[in-house]
């Protein structure tokens, strides 16, 4: 298992994804490290680590959507309808807790507005970034799975956006990984008053929510369109 591939881990068993988010091990950006080298960048006990996934593995819970075994059209309305209504909804609410926060508490906690400008710039990347996805990519993908011979596209290949769509994802990985640093891991602060702490478990439910979006296009949707195009290409 510690030579594996953390992506794969939690393509495996959704589940895991909990996990890895309480260890700080990055399953969707970086989700290609194999599992020891995350552990030795954490500090972590591999073989522990190991345990840990037995555990989780064996605990009960609600069965998870194996993304696998759907369509990739299936998987293209879930990302829209889950995870993109979601951020249309929540980009919004963090702006407005944000900027109530920042107001009131810059003075004492300068670095809020660090974590504003941050998000400001993780907002405006995302909007054009699901719009691009909705009006461009999908659309190529859901072709790709109802085609018999390879289609003819604007851009060349399917892997043209996709590439664009990797490089965007990292902007993400990015902004969130430099809140959770300014905000000391979305801990509120002794003077935090309720909209405060509201606003850190926002922000702890908008970088779960990214992760498991970002894990299910970059480790799942994104190979399988791209092998096929491949078999496609082929065929023909």
């Amino acid at each position: 298992m510690l030579d594996r591939k953390i992506s794969d881990l939690v393509v495996e068993n959704p589940r895991r994804a909990r996990l890895f988010e309480q260890l700080k091990i990055d399953y969707c950006c970086h989700g290609a490290t194999p599992l020891a080298d995350a552990c030795r960048a954490r500090g972590l006990d591999p073989q522990a680590i190991v345990r840990q996934i037995g555990d989780c593995d064996q605990r009960p819970g609600d069965r998870q959507i194996d993304w696998r075994e759907k369509s990739l059209t299936e998987l293209c309305d879930h990302i829209e309808q889950t995870h993109h209504q979601w951020l249309r909804e929540a980009l919004p609410r963090v702006k407005g807790l944000l900027d109530k926060v920042v107001e009131a508490h810059h003075e004492h906690h300068p670095e809020l507005d660090d974590v504003a400008q941050t998000f400001a710039a993780m907002e405006n990347e995302l909007f054009p970034h699901m719009m691009k996805e909705e009006r461009v990519l999908f659309p190529m993908i859901r072709q790709l799975e109802q085609a018999t011979t390879l289609p003819q596209f604007h851009c060349g290949t399917v892997q043209n956006p996709i590439r664009v769509m990797h490089a965007e994802h990292e902007l993400v990985g990015e902004a969130l990984a430099r809140m959770r640093k300014l905000t000391g891991g979305f801990a509120p602060p002794e003077d935090a008053c309720t909209t405060y702490r509201v606003l850190l478990d926002a922000l702890v439910e908008l970088e779960q929510d990214l992760h498991q979006h970002i894990h299910k296009e970059n480790n799942l949707l994104f190979p399988r369109a791209a092998q096929l195009e491949h078999r496609l290409a082929g065929a023909t």
